[in-house]
This record gives C-alpha cells, structure tokens and sequence, in this order.
C-alpha cells in the first residue's frame, strides 16, 4: 500500500489548523510519608485548606493542614496504594457531593460513590460538603411540627421543622430505632430524609436499609455510610456530606429531615486524625477546636425565610454515653449546640418502657411553640406529672401507708406510662396519638388494669375513628382542640371506657404496696 505525500501534508494541515495551544497550571508536589490513612506532602504552595488532591494511583486525598514546608493530606481511599515519592496534584475544588432528587433511595459513600450495589449516581449538581450556616436575618422561628409518630415525643418532647434535638443514652437502649421511626413516620408527609451513619458496623447499616426499604421509606430516603470498616478521613467527612444533601433540598424550598447515627464516633475520628496530624491535643486528648467541629455542622438546620424558599433542615444528631454519663466532654458539647435533648435510660429501657426516655432530663427548647396544638392542650401538663409519677414511685418503694392523693398520683402514672410505651416500627398518626393521651390524662384509663392498656388502646382508636368519624376530621383538618372537639372526645372516650370488659379489675396502690412489705417481712 503506497502513501501519497499529498495525502499527509492535508492531514497536517488539517489538525494544525484545529490545534488551539492552551496552557493547564497545576500545582505538583510529592509524598514524603505515608501510613495510618495520612500522607504529609512537599510542595503545592497554593493548595487551599480542605481542597481534593489526586494521587498518582487515582487516590483522592483531603488537604487538612497546612504547614509551612508541607501539606496534610487526609486519605480517603487505602494508604496502600500511596507511596513515598509519588506524584500529588491539586485539583482546584473542594472536597463535595453530588446532590439532587438522583440520590433518593440510594446508599453511598461520603464521596457520593454509590454502596449499594447500583448504577452511578447520575446526579447533575455537586455541592462542597462545607458550607456557611444561614445568618439570624436568613432564619424563622421554629413553629411547624415534624411529627415523629413517636407518642412520648409528640407529646412531650415536640420537635420542630429547622430544629436540633440530640438523642442521647448509652449503646443499645433504643437510639437508632427513634431515628427509624422517625424517619418511616414521613411517609405521608413532604420531609425527605437523610440518614448519615458514622463508624457502625455493615450489618447495621444493612439491617436499617432493609427495613426502610420494608416500610416504604427508602423511597424518599438518601443512606450516606462510613462505616468501621472505613478509614477515619471519611468517618469525618460523612456528616458534612450529608449535611450538603439536606441543605440543596432547604435551599430549594423544601423540607428535609437529616440524622446523624453518631457524632461520638465522628468526634473520635477526628481526634485520630488530629493526632496523626500532630495537632496539640486537650481534654480527653480531643483538639482544641472539637466543639468547633459540631457546631459548624449542626448550625447549618434551620428554618429559612420566605425570601430563601422556606424551606427548612432538621437535625436529630446521635450520641453514645458511657455508663450514663451525659455529663462527659462530647455530650455536654452537643447539649450546649442543640435546641434540646431525649435522654434514654437505660434502666427505663430494661425494665420494658420503650422508648425509654427520661422524662425529667430530656427538654425541648422550642417547646410547645413548634408542637400540633391540640397535642399542646392535651398533653400540656404530662410531662410534669411524668415526673412527679417518678418521684413518688421511688418513695412509694420504701412506704406502705400512702395517703389517697398519692395513690391516685401513683394510679395515673403508671397508666400513662403503659399508654406511651409503642413498638418498633410502628409510628402512630398525631390524632390516633391524641386519641389515647387525652384518655389517659382525663383520667378514663384510671380503673383499667395496667397490663390492658396495650390491648386497649387500638381498639380505643378504632372505635372513634369508625363511631365518631366528625372528631377524627376535625383533629386532622384543624389540628385544634375546639370546645366541641373536647366534649365530642369525652363522650367518646367514656363510652368506650364504661363497656371495656377489663375495667374496674385493677387492685389499687396500696393494697400493691401491702403485698410488697409482706414478701419483704417473709424474706427477712
């Protein structure tokens, strides 16, 4: 096959006609040591703090600190693939995620990388994972309710669209299971969720994807997992990036409900690579700049103005305590951040009160503001009575003749104690929640037996659902306890209770506390 000169001299012609020089700065250094999931670096003099760095293996890093002869850089793949002498690149972004409705049903990695087996993420909008937190001006109050069908909660604890409440307690007394519930409880409602897990175990994470995909939440739900078997950089990096999936959703108008599962595991994280990093430790060997680090994160909810959309990022941060002790460094911490607390105890949780919150140490700050207001009118004092019920039941271990107040306030209590105790993954709607509350704080449930209530209580909600439909409606429609509502609902409830095969079987307190000093004086 011959070559015609006049053929080449056309194609030469050609591409120099289509090359345009163009000139690509990159900033270069390279790896002076590597190990533990960090990579110092000599060089790249322009690199910006938290910038994506790419490695010669196609490794990304994260700049973490900048020194004056070399650059931190947190690794977030394997170390393994990085070695002594490779080649290091800026890449001129941020560290950021892909956002948007594409990443609704998905389980990714705090680099948007999808965990779940599926396609890509085809997101068409990436956002840094760091970002301001909207300004006093940009801010509403928290006045809208985000009902968690959760009846303890609903009630007592009220959580609010743009609100922070951390839930709190030691390992395996209930925390994830709120979080759940919650989260299938939006099933309903316009609130998508993000779910952030920060240092579990897969077998976790995979149980909690499997039952949101069971009850239809997955839906609507984003799963971003660093899990214990991920290196510390993308422990710390997760909630940021899950904070950036919310924020595009409040930005855009919208209303999104993200829970971080959980920010003691974030925090140590952090402090293993600050100590790599050679930053000067503090209490409990944690950086200086540890409360920066929930702060920068959990000011990002909030409920913005009508000016920016109003739309609105909740938060439910998560935290482990160790024997009970709410009092430590990171819990106190988060306390001061957050607007409110649910305190789980885990003697409450052995002794079969699911969930199993502490009624005296949990608050919500926003209060009844930001709560469905007949659940206000209905509930408004159950807390404090919850808390009077403790008291006396602890003094009623050690006294056999009580007076018949306190045996009413023993009756009542422990009433509504049964009458708030739920299941797992079973959320209720706020008018069948209201429904069974304003039987127990009127005083109907008093002559039932305890170990009935349970029984009772969804036969109670099917009976003025299909009986008394008009009060249904009302609650739903207006979300208010009008006079008429109230007398309706008495005359319901009453009904109801007077025909309750179990009423009236129930010995009182005393007789109760009888029996309990008679055991005693046969055991001495």
């Amino acid at each position: 096959m011959s070559i015609r000169p006049e053929e080449v001299s056309s194609i030469l012609r050609r591409e120099l006609e289509r090359y345009k020089p163009q000139l690509e700065m990159a900033d270069v250094g390279t790896v002076l040591q590597v190990g533990d999931g960090i990579a110092r670096v000599y060089g790249m003099a322009n690199c910006a703090a938290g910038e994506l760095v790419r490695f010669s293996g196609d490794v990304y890093g994260m700049a973490f600190n900048l020194e004056e002869d070399n650059v931190g850089v947190m690794l977030l793949g394997e170390d393994e693939e990085v070695g002594e002498g490779d080649r290091v690149e800026t890449t001129g972004r941020v560290v950021d995620v892909p956002v948007g409705p594409a990443l609704r049903g998905r389980v990714i990695d705090p680099l948007g990388r999808p965990l779940d087996g599926g396609d890509p993420v085809a997101a068409e909008k990436r956002r840094p994972i760091e970002g301001p937190a909207p300004g006093v001006v940009d801010r509403l109050p928290v006045l809208e309710p985000l009902q968690t069908g959760l009846k303890a909660i609903d009630a007592m604890i009220p959580i609010g669209r743009g609100q922070r409440e951390l839930i709190i307690g030691d390992r395996q007394t209930g925390k994830t299971a709120i979080v759940v519930d919650a989260i299938i409880n939006q099933r309903e409602t316009d609130v998508q969720c993000i779910y952030v897990v920060i240092g579990q175990k897969l077998s976790t994470v995979a149980q909690v994807v499997d039952k949101l995909q069971q009850y239809d939440a997955m839906r609507y739900t984003t799963v971003v997992a660093a899990t214990a078997n991920d290196s510390a950089a993308l422990q710390y990096i997760a909630p940021y990036a899950g904070c950036a999936i919310g924020e595009e959703i409040m930005y855009g108008g919208g209303h999104a409900l993200i829970a971080y599962d959980d920010l003691s595991k974030h925090a140590q994280a952090y402090r293993q690579v600050s100590l790599l990093m050679r930053r000067p430790p503090g209490r409990e060997a944690y950086p200086g700049d540890i409360f920066n680090l929930h702060s920068r994160l959990l000011e990002r909810a909030a409920k913005l103005s009508d000016a920016l959309g109003g739309g609105s990022l909740t938060a439910l941060p998560v935290i482990e305590t160790q024997a009970g002790d709410y009092a430590a460094y990171i819990p106190t911490n988060l306390i001061s951040i957050t607007d409110g607390q649910i305190y789980l105890e885990p003697d409450l949780f052995y002794a079969g009160v699911r969930p199993a919150i502490n009624v005296g140490i949990s608050v919500s700050r926003v209060g009844g503001k930001a709560q469905n207001r007949a659940m206000y009118n209905v509930a408004g004092s159950l807390k404090l009575d919850l808390a009077v019920y403790r008291e006396y039941a602890a003094f009623a271990q050690f006294a056999t003749d009580l007076d018949a107040a306190s045996q009413a306030v023993l009756r009542r209590g422990e009433r509504m104690v049964e009458a708030l105790k739920q299941g797992q993954y079973a959320p209720m709607h706020v008018t069948d929640q209201i429904i069974i509350i304003f039987a127990g704080v009127r005083g109907h449930l008093d002559a039932i037996d305890p170990a009935e209530i349970q029984r009772l209580e969804p036969e109670l909600i099917k009976f003025v659902r299909e009986r008394h439909p008009e009060i249904v409606a009302e609650l739903d429609t207006r979300a208010d306890l009008t006079e008429d509502v109230e007398q309706g609902l008495e005359r319901a409830v009453k009904e109801f209770v007077e025909n309750w095969p179990a009423t009236g079987k129930q010995a009182d307190s005393s007789e109760t506390g009888a029996e309990r000093q008679e055991l005693s004086d046969a055991a001495q």
